[in-house]
């Protein structure tokens, strides 16, 4: 008949015709992230649907700023008489700025630009805060709560308080529109791990005698 058989599709044209089932699970699952995301972010703009309340997410946001709590923190250290408080302090300053880091590189390996819907008017910025994944704001608050509510003695309403607000913030991350649902989830789950990170590198004056010696 003159009619010959078709030629084989190369591999890869054959891997998006029948994608494997993670792909299709995860490309799912991103969609789902960035539709609930947007629905979610209520505030992301003076004209949304909560932007009246924007101005309030956004001292949320300072609150969970990496320069409000290392300011904080370091402030507390200088100003502190007490050798045991100066060791939790010390420890704590340790978490963030390891906490800094850790997610300064996990941006800049995954790149994972913010939702498209954001207003980039935040609160002291640098380079890889371009990137959205994942949540800074988000992991420092599961750190800094899991730590007070270890280190410090208080009152049952106090540790409600501290985890609402952790809570609280990483809400407010996706309902401002800086970050996706996803971004917000993984930075709870990454800075609750830290703490076991810190715990393990506790420093002291037995273990870091030089550092203590600088208060």
């Amino acid at each position: 008949s003159g009619s010959s058989a078709a030629a084989p599709l190369p591999e890869e044209d054959c891997m998006k015709l029948n994608p494997s089932f993670l792909g299709i699970a995860l490309s799912s699952l991103l969609a789902i992230d960035l539709w609930a995301s947007k629905r979610l972010g209520v505030c992301a703009g003076e004209g949304s649907a909560w932007g009246s309340a924007r101005p309030l997410m956004k001292v949320i946001e300072v609150s969970g700023h990496g320069i409000t709590w290392l300011l904080g923190t370091f402030y507390g250290l200088c100003q502190s008489d007490s050798s045991a408080a100066r060791e939790v302090l010390l420890n704590l300053l340790f978490a963030l700025l390891l906490d800094l880091v850790l997610v300064a590189v996990v941006k800049g390996l995954v790149k994972r630009r913010r939702p498209t819907h954001n207003k980039m008017d935040m609160f002291v910025t640098i380079s890889v805060d371009k990137y959205s994944f994942p949540s800074g704001h988000a992991t420092r608050a599961a750190l800094v709560c899991r730590f007070v509510l270890h280190h410090l003695v208080l009152a049952v309403p106090l540790r409600v308080l501290v985890v609402l607000w952790a809570l609280i913030v990483g809400i407010s991350r996706v309902m401002l529109g800086r970050h996706n649902v996803t971004d917000v989830l993984f930075g709870l789950l990454l800075g609750y791990a830290l703490y076991s990170v810190v715990e393990y590198c506790w420093l002291s004056p037995l273990n870091a005698p030089a550092l203590f010696a600088l208060w």
